[in-house]
């Protein structure tokens, strides 16, 4: 399933730069007076590094990951925490996410994500029948996940913390944690999303567009309902390549949480279905990989891999669709973004590396 898994991943890659080169084109030539800056910036800074990275990674062996687990958790969570030093955190509107140095600006949160797939696995795997125990099993991993948590929710971040969340109660479900621990868990995170949504009024805000798109159009639910005009303007089979006129200023996020609507709008329903088709199928990769692993840690990364990039997918569609509420998370492999571009394709290669084990 290797050779299966790498295709798909570069059909989405393409995919997305050629989308890109689309979507990208009006807000590029406003933002930077060059109208391929997305694709150009995306190419050379995002998906290159990170095919270099996969192809390396793809001929590690995997266990090697396992050995480093603390380390790499350890500096997943000092990246994130940097973005609170002034000097280094760069505040983009109103959310410190990102840090900039020697010119350059990367998300660590997206590093966060694959540290905490290599250290769940490890730890998870490890633990076997220990894992139900609640001292042995349920307190650390929800002592680590409070941690994280935190730090982002500090930033803020709700929608990398939903992601997350779900990769993490999923790898301990997989694992084979107590469905009672589950549902304590889950009923603590759900309370804490729930407050951090209360007393931050944009979020609320976001929850309430999503019950009624139409409380404030050209307010709070301007973003929604004019995703919801770019997919229902291009029906069955789209207005062609390179036509979308959601993207001439009227679409906001339109090269990162926005852009399924686009190709939507320009592909129509056939090939916004043929997106969400080839998501399914890389679920369908993933879970095949995992059962045929012999080794839990392999089984349990691929795992985590799975959750992160199909729920990623799921969670960004049905918002631009409007059925889940806007959380700011991006399409994966489609939607311009350096950092999330670089470490996807690097547990690829590790995913590759186990599936050929």
């Amino acid at each position: 399933m290797a050779k299966t898994l790498f295709w798909t991943i570069l059909i989405l890659v393409v995919f997305g730069l050629i989308m890109l080169s689309s979507a990208g084109i009006v807000d590029a030539q406003k933002k930077f007076n060059s109208p391929y800056f997305y694709f150009y910036h995306q190419l050379f800074y995002s998906v290159l590094p990170g095919l270099v990275l996969m192809f390396a990674f793809a001929k590690i062996d995997h266990r090697w990951w396992k050995k480093l687990a603390m380390p790499i958790l350890f500096a997943g969570l000092i990246l994130v925490a940097l973005v609170f030093i002034p000097s280094l955190g760069q505040d983009l509107k109103g959310a410190t996410r990102w840090i900039h140095i020697f010119g350059y600006s990367f998300q660590p949160s997206e590093c966060l994500k694959l540290a905490m797939i290599v250290y769940l696995a490890t730890w998870f795997s490890s633990r076997d029948e220990r894992l139900k125990n609640w001292s042995y099993g349920m307190a650390p991993f929800f002592i680590v996940l409070a941690f994280v948590g935190v730090l982002l929710i500090l930033q803020p971040d709700l929608g990398t913390l939903i992601v997350v969340t779900l990769i993490s109660v999923g790898l301990y479900f997989a694992a084979g944690g107590s469905l009672k621990h589950i549902g304590i868990a889950g009923a603590i995170i759900l309370v804490l999303m729930a407050a951090m949504i209360y007393f931050e009024p944009y979020r609320l805000d976001r929850i309430r567009t999503f019950f009624d798109p139409s409380i404030d159009p050209r307010g709070i639910s301007y973003q929604v309902n004019q995703s919801l005009i770019s997919i229902g303007s291009g029906g069955l089979f789209g207005n062609g390549f390179g036509n979308s006129s959601q993207k001439l200023g009227f679409l906001p996020e339109v090269v990162s949480d926005s852009i399924f609507s686009v190709v939507v709008e320009e592909l129509g329903l056939v090939g916004g279905g043929l997106v969400i088709l080839m998501f399914a199928w890389l679920c369908f990769i993933f879970v095949k990989i995992a059962r045929n692993t012999r080794d839990k840690f392999g089984s349990l990364f691929v795992m985590g891999m799975g959750i992160w990039i199909c729920s990623q997918a799921f969670l960004n569609i049905a918002a631009n669709a409007g059925i889940a509420p806007l959380t700011g998370i991006p399409l994966p492999f489609i939607s311009y973004g350096g950092t999330a571009m670089i470490v996807l394709l690097s547990g690829i290669g590790i995913t590759i590396n186990i599936a050929n084990d």
